[in-house]
Formats: C-alpha cells, sequence, structure tokens
C-alpha cells in the first residue's frame, strides 16, 4: 500500500506544479509591469492544442506507474521454500526446463488491459539465503498463474523434492534499523555485452551427466561460504527476472524495442565480416579466418539466444547486529560470481553498491549512505528492483538480458556433491505407495 500512495502523491504533483508555476510566471510579470491579460487569453485561446500533450507527459509515467503497482498488488506474491532432496543426480538442464515451462510475459490482449488494468509481466526473484548459516533456496513469485506452475514443474524435474509455501517470508524478521542492524547492499550485472552469455553449465560440462566425483557444481562456491554465517548474520541473494518480450504500444511503451535475437544476429555478423544480409567478402582468401576460441564463443551466443529470456537484476544484502559488521565476509562472496567468469566473453562483476568510493566527498555526514542501505532491505523485500537519477548517488537497477540457460547454472537445486552442513535436505525420499497394496479388510 505504501507504493500506492507514493504512485498517487505523484499523480497529484502534477497538477499542483503546473498551477505553481502559472502563479510564478503571473508573479513575474507583475514585477516587469507586463500585462497578463493577453498572454493568458492566447493561453486560454491555444489551450486544446498544448494542454492534453503537456498532462500527457506530466502524467503517462505516473498512471502507468500506480496502474502497474494495482494489477502486481491484484496478482498477490507467493513465498515458496525448495526442500532439497537428499540425492540430487540432475544437472542444471532440469532448472532450465523449470524456468523455460513457467515463462509467463501476462501479455495483453487489448489496449485496455495495457492502460487501464495495468496488465504486464511481473518479476519473479530466485533466491539463495543464508539464515545464520542455514543455507535455503527460496522462489519468490506472483500468486496467481505463477505460482501453481512453479510449484508444478519443480515436482515434475526433481520428484523428491518439497515444495513448501512460507506462511511468513522470511525477510520479515529484519525491520532495517541503523539502531539495531549493521547492512551492506550490492548489485552485480555482466560486464560485456549481454549478447555474450556468462560461463554456463553446459561449460562446465555438466550437460554430459558425469559420475557424481567427477561434477563441479558451480553454486557449491557460494554456497561454502555463506554456510560459515555466523547466527546473528543474514545473507540474502536475489535474482529478479521479467519475461523478456518485445516492446511496443500495445503492452505499454511508447518507444518500441526488439527483442535481443536482432542484436546477437548483428554481432555474430559482425565477428564473421559480413552484413546483415549475411553475404561477405567474394573472394575466399578475403575473408575473415576465426579461431578456435571465437568459433566456441558464436556457438555458445547462437545456442543462447535460441532459448526462452528473461531481464535479470541481481543484488543481495547483508545484515548483521550492531557492531559485529564482517567487512571480510564481502571480498569472497563477490568472488564466487567469478565461477561464471569467461575471459574475453563476459563476467559478472559489481555494478554498485551501498558505499562511495570517497566518502569525504561524496557523503561526508553518512546521511545518503544510511538512507540507501533501508532503501535496499525495503526493495528486497519487496521484490522490486531499485529506481533512481543517479544523481544522489541511487542509480537504476540495470536490468540485462539473460538466457535460462544462464539463470539455472546460478540457481538450480544443488548435486550430491555439495556438501556443506549448512544446506540442510530431506533426510529421505518420500513416494508413492504401491498401486498393488491389498485393500478392505481381510475375511476370516
Amino acid at each position: 500500500m505504501g507504493d500506492l500512495f507514493k504512485v498517487l502523491g505523484g499523480i497529484i504533483a502534477a497538477p499542483v506544479i503546473l498551477i505553481t508555476a502559472f502563479f510564478v510566471m503571473r508573479y513575474t510579470f507583475s514585477v516587469m509591469g507586463i500585462d497578463m491579460g493577453p498572454v493568458v487569453s492566447i493561453m486560454v485561446a491555444l489551450t486544446p492544442i498544448w494542454l492534453p500533450f503537456v498532462l500527457f507527459f506530466l502524467l503517462y509515467d505516473k498512471w502507468m506507474e500506480y496502474i502497474h503497482v494495482k494489477y502486481r498488488v491484484s496478482q498477490g506474491r507467493s513465498t515458496l521454500r525448495i526442500k532439497i532432496p537428499s540425492e540430487t543426480f540432475k544437472s542444471p538442464e532440469a532448472m532450465e526446463n523449470v524456468l523455460s515451462m513457467v515463462y509467463n510475459v501476462q501479455s495483453s490482449d487489448n489496449l485496455w488491459q495495457t492502460y487501464i488494468d495495468g496488465k504486464h509481466p511481473l518479476i519473479m526473484s530466485l533466491e539463495i539465503v543464508s539464515i545464520g548459516g542455514d543455507v535455503r533456496l527460496y522462489i519468490n513469485c506472483p500468486t496467481k498463474k505463477v505460482k501453481n506452475a512453479v510449484e508444478a514443474q519443480l515436482y515434475a524435474q526433481y520428484p523428491g523434492v518439497e515444495v513448501v509455501e512460507e506462511e511468513f517470508d522470511y525477510t520479515a524478521e529484519i525491520v532495517p534499523n541503523h539502531d539495531k542492524y549493521d547492512m551492506f547492499a550490492l548489485h552485480h550485472k555482466q560486464k560485456g555485452e549481454e549478447v555474450f552469455p556468462i560461463k554456463t553449465y553446459i561449460d562446465f560440462g555438466l550437460d554430459k551427466l558425469p559420475k557424481e566425483e567427477f561434477k563441479l557444481d558451480p553454486m557449491a562456491p557460494m554456497i561454502e561460504h555463506i554456510g560459515t554465517c555466523k547466527p546473528y548474520e543474514r545473507l540474502w541473494i536475489q535474482i529478479l527476472c521479467i519475461p523478456h518480450t518485445k516492446k511496443n504500444f500495445k503492452n505499454g511503451h511508447l518507444q518500441g524495442h526488439d527483442t535481443w535475437e536482432h542484436e546477437v544476429r548483428a554481432k555474430i555478423d559482425e565477428m564473421m565480416g559480413r552484413g546483415h544480409d549475411h553475404t561477405g567478402p567474394a573472394e575466399l582468401e578475403n575473408q575473415p579466418r576465426l579461431t578456435t576460441g571465437e568459433r566456441n564463443i558464436i556457438e555458445s551466443m547462437e545456442r543462447n539466444v535460441s532459448k526462452t529470456a528473461y531481464e535479470v537484476a541481481i543484488r543481495w544484502v547483508y545484515v548483521t547486529k550492531k557492531g559485529a559488521f564482517n567487512g571480510n565476509f564481502i571480498a569472497p562472496l563477490i568472488r564466487t560470481f567469478s565461477q561464471y567468469d569467461v575471459i574475453g566473453r563476459n563476467q559478472l562483476g559489481v555494478a554498485w553498491r551501498t558505499d562511495f568510493d570517497y566518502n569525504m566527498f561524496q557523503d561526508y555526514s553518512g546521511k545518503k549512505k544510511r538512507r540507501l542501505k533501508i532503501e535496499e532491505v525495503n526493495h528486497y523485500k519487496t521484490r522490486q528492483p531499485m529506481h533512481g537519477s543517479g544523481l544522489n548517488g541511487t542509480p537504476s537497477m540495470k536490468f540485462q538480458v539473460m538466457s535460462v540457460e544462464e539463470l539455472a547454472t546460478m540457481f538450480h537445486i544443488p548435486s550430491s556433491t555439495v556438501m556443506t552442513p549448512g544446506l540442510s535436505r530431506i533426510p529421505s525420499t518420500r513416494k508413492e505407495a504401491p498401486s498393488n497394496l491389498p485393500i478392505g479388510t481381510p475375511s476370516l
């Protein structure tokens, strides 16, 4: 409801600013001794021409934000905890299938649904958390249309898994307060162009289903590190996912934008030295020779772009009791994301953090930093991106397109090789009773 009131306040602010500007102009003209009557008469006469444009540009963004919040609230949110089976032999491809099957763009059938009902793609959040060293996996998703699909697909791909809807969201235990907690937040992004994929489970060789002793689970370093959290520490990692789709006027965008396939194809053409019509130099000897590495990059790009994609933003939040902040915990956690780096292709790096490079000049009093930490925890809890202009140290959260192959590499059910003590597993696999069991009361 807080977001709803904030948007309504923004809508009311637009006409207030317009009226205030009118009185300021009137006062200025009176000071300069200019008769405002003829000016006002001309403005009133031309109102049918200029007023609709002014109101449109003043109110469009706020209106769209308002109806999007209203639609998001109407869909509800559910936090699903994934209880890991004692034995997991499947590759991350199973999670790739889950993410492909729950892909739901919430596409609108007409302009009324877009501009009145506010129908639009909703955020799903993939979360890896450590609560005092107890490592858990969660998926936070819209309750309507998505929740049941997520549960069904998880059971379909991982027969021994348990999916439990939490009665209370795990973030509810933390009410951001600088008097009680020390907090730190950080955003990650792809360092290179999004057309180049990060290192995926296929690069790790997990698609070939090697024996357990030969598996290298890319999530293992992260799980092992966050499993060392002290009882009073909380570490929340969040991967926000919005279904990637074409943007046009029908689905609420004034400026159209195609999907990323065209950018990937253009980059491949550029690397191969050919035009968009797929023609190259006429002479064979004039055609560029691709190295083995370049051929591998192009192969990974073509495979990546052929799969379902999401617009992704990554953030994590570290919360501990007042006076117990462990700065040495931060750098190793950042390094765990280097598991997905491929030098010369793409890497994951720090995009932003709740700190400044030069605190003496950028935030002498520390007020900005304190405000940003509170905002980040609250944004995490509502599973919404951070918005801002960058002028006050709050840049908009960076969304980049990633395929389900990349997402499944970063978030999947860990294999049995991950033996971290804090990663609890279901002690035994539950199965249905045999169908041929006798029923009824035996006769004497």
